[in-house]
């Protein structure tokens, strides 16, 4: 018996050792999975990057255009990886406000990307699917049954199930490695409170291990490109305060492809990253230009190459409404993108020109310095180099070269350039030798580059114009007000200081009746404003408010309540009856296997609920029941003076003087037309509870929550305390 004991327990020791050999062996081949780029040419590898799809069940001409669009275009590109950077499916209702996942839009996502995939040629391995926050709608558990990313998606179906993806494409000359992340948070939230990326301590340890994989080998260079689908604005510090952009600074990535924030903001939604000993505290906050700090033209080259300080940001359109598709190349570590627009259809020829770059987009510290001190490869600076895609033979490819120096494009160079291929070429790269030195120039956009194809049905197609610098100077761009309120704002960094701002001003305004009373020993009215015509009388006016002291403490009261109460109680996954509560530190949400609790998850992303509600709910409302305090004070001065009474109103035998009658007539006629004020500040409290109604009927709908049992003080203290507001302020008491 002892033997057959020791038997079974040595099997039980081998089975366990080859599990955890298996297991290791797949987390190493992840870590080294690598996609030889066979054939020509060696010194380019493109790749292409989609983003925001949406496929919805009542859209469905997002997911008939990316099957007749995009396959033949990736036929046509033959790319080496083809990045899709999140929010695959829409997760909406047709009204746009309940937001959890729906199984039939994974199945179509499902079957269109297989449809493409067969179309493209390209191997199913290429493909890397990432999660966006609509990919998380309501998911409590990552591997449960709502969690139909795992099953549906690429990434998925190909066992690829940790948070951080790394492949490297390699050529004969260069490693290019693209590591893809997914921030999206642990429990994933119904919208709107899921915004922003969460990434973990352990997540950002994960990227950091992967993005340093090559660092040991050196025997070719390494151009570094990260993936995912939250631009850094929207991406919350880890628990211990660490950022992606530490991360990113640290291996001094070329950049950084995101999606998350669509069109609709603006095109020019990119954001140059600089480490700088001179980082002010408000760089914690905003970044005013997409460049952030001024660029350093002094170079010294004893001290050898700059230190790690800088990568782009990109976030590219969406296919959801702009119907956009981005393709980007690394020229022997020089990068460059065009986007595609399939909104007038189909796309006969593309060209991405790879070099001379763009000097609105490239990197600039340490590409000056190279340069300056004679340390970059001289093979790569002595073409123009342009990679051109299309559906029929090129007959001719033109490169042309403007000059603005006087204000002018004067054409300065026209040189035809000649295919660079041989029998095994991955893809069509067109080359033109030119004197680089000619166009060197401290200005980063005095020469301008256009590239011309012309196939053999004679169809022209033109690049757009491009400024350009050989010497690493860089245009400085600006943002719109749109673009700067979504790349320029870090809004996990601002959502708290915004928080207790308006706070304290609310409270302030509440407040300063009594310090004034307290400190002035003197009441203002609006008889001191008639007298001294003073802006301090009219501002301390505000006493008034005072007056209604059950308003006044119903608003104090209610303040209270938002800092010390659950707002409401909602259901935030997509099935079971496990509701949270959110306060305005986030959820409190119990997970499904009852294991553990999670503690105030979807900060700051309840800050979408949360500010709006202080900015345009209870702000205008104190501001209205403020004024129709005031108004009430403008009446009853007119009342006396109207009775012949000339001494203080607030005098309590000067008030029983007027005839109840009397009084009473007036105020009749007084409210019947003759208070033209206080009718408009009625109308605008209508306005404000028409505000707080529709809020309220969206987020019923977001979370199904029964307006009398999960959010009664939430819902209804706005319109009682406006309805008080008018009630009190009829008369003249």
């Amino acid at each position: 018996m002892s033997v057959v004991v020791h038997a079974i327990l040595v099997l039980l020791i081998f089975s366990v050792a080859s599990s955890s050999s298996t297991t290791s062996g797949n987390e190493e081949e992840q870590t080294k999975r690598v996609i030889w780029a066979k054939g020509g040419p060696d010194s380019v590898v493109w790749v292409v990057q989609l983003s925001d799809l949406h496929f919805s069940i009542h859209h469905p001409d997002r997911a008939l255009d990316f099957r007749n669009f995009v396959g033949p275009a990736l036929s046509m590109i033959n790319p080496s990886l083809v990045l899709v950077t999140g929010d695959l499916t829409d997760g909406k209702s047709k009204d746009l406000l309940t937001m959890k996942q729906n199984e039939d839009e994974w199945k179509e996502y499902q079957n269109v990307m297989e449809d493409v995939i067969k179309r493209s040629g390209l191997n199913k391995e290429v493909f890397f699917d990432l999660r966006g926050n609509h990919d998380s709608f309501g998911v409590p558990v990552v591997g449960g049954s709502s969690d139909f990313f795992s099953k549906y998606s690429i990434n998925g179906q190909l066992g690829r199930s940790g948070r951080i993806t790394s492949v490297t494409v390699e050529t004969q000359e260069r490693r290019h490695l693209f590591v893809g992340l997914d921030s999206t948070m642990s429990v994933g939230l119904r919208g709107p409170t899921n915004l922003f990326g969460h990434p973990t301590d352990e997540l950002l340890s994960d990227l950091d291990l992967q993005l340093s994989h090559w660092d040991s080998q050196s025997e070719k260079p390494v151009s570094k490109i990260s993936f995912g689908h939250f631009p850094l604005s929207f991406s919350a510090p880890s628990g211990s305060g660490r950022t992606l952009e530490d991360v990113f600074l640290k291996h001094s990535i070329s950049a950084y492809l995101c999606g998350h924030l669509h069109s609709r903001f603006g095109k020019n939604l990119k954001r140059h990253h600089q480490l700088s000993p001179h980082f002010s505290s408000l760089q914690k906050f905003f970044q005013f230009n997409v460049h952030q700090i001024s660029f350093e033209s002094n170079v010294n080259c004893s001290i050898g190459p700059p230190p790690i300080q800088e990568f782009w940001e990109w976030e590219m359109g969406d296919w959801r409404k702009r119907r956009f598709m981005r393709i980007l190349s690394i020229d022997s570590g020089h990068v460059s993108f065009v986007d595609v627009d399939f909104k007038a259809g189909t796309k006969k020829t593309i060209i991405l020109p790879t070099f001379p770059l763009d000097s609105r987009i490239m990197l600039t510290s340490l590409f000056h310095h190279k340069y300056e001190c004679q340390s970059v490869t001289a093979s790569s600076f002595e073409s123009i180099r342009a990679l051109v895609f299309s559906i029929s033979p090129i007959v001719s490819v033109v490169a042309r070269v403007y000059d603005s120096r006087y204000g002018n494009l004067d054409l300065v160079l026209e040189a035809h350039m000649i295919r660079h291929a041989n029998e095994t070429s991955r893809g069509v790269l067109y080359v033109a030798p030119w004197n680089y030195q000619a166009f060197e120039d401290a200005s980063p956009h005095r020469y301008w580059l256009q590239i011309e194809a012309t196939d053999i049905m004679n169809r022209s197609t033109l690049t757009e114009l491009r400024p350009f610098s050989i010497n690493g100077h860089s245009v400085k761009l600006s943002w719109s007000w749109k673009e700067f309120f979504v790349m320029g704002c870090q809004w996990p960094a601002l959502y708290y200081p915004m928080f207790w701002s308006s706070y304290i001003l609310l409270f302030f305004l509440l407040l300063l009746p009594i310090i004034l009373l307290i400190f002035q020993k003197k009441l203002y009215t609006y008889r001191n404003f008639i007298a001294t015509r003073g802006l301090g009388n009219g501002v301390l006016w505000v006493q008034e408010f005072r007056r209604v002291r059950t308003l006044w403490f119903g608003f104090i009261g209610y303040l209270f309540y938002l800092i010390l109460f659950p707002w409401f109680i909602g259901q935030v996954f997509t099935e079971g009856n496990n509701r949270g509560y959110m306060t305005y530190m986030g959820w409190v949400v119990k997970n499904p296997n009852e294991i553990w609790n999670h503690d105030y998850i979807g900060s700051p992303d309840i800050m979408m609920i949360v500010l709006p509600h202080l900015f345009f709910v209870l702000f205008p409302t104190i501001l209205v029941s403020a004024a129709l305090t005031a108004e009430r004070g403008i009446y009853r001065e007119h009342m006396l003076s109207r009775s012949g009474k000339k001494v203080d109103d607030h005098d309590p035998k000067i008030q029983r003087t007027v005839s109840n009658d009397e009084q009473r007539s007036r105020l009749s006629n007084f409210c019947l037309g003759k208070r033209p004020i206080r009718t408009i500040l009625c109308l605008i409290c209508l306005a404000i509870c028409w505000k707080h109604f529709m809020n309220c009927r969206s987020l019923m709908k977001a979370y199904e929550m029964n307006p009398i049992l999960h959010f009664l003080g939430y819902g209804l203290s706005v319109p009682i305390l406006l309805a008080f507001a008018i009630c009190g302020t009829r008369g003249i008491q």
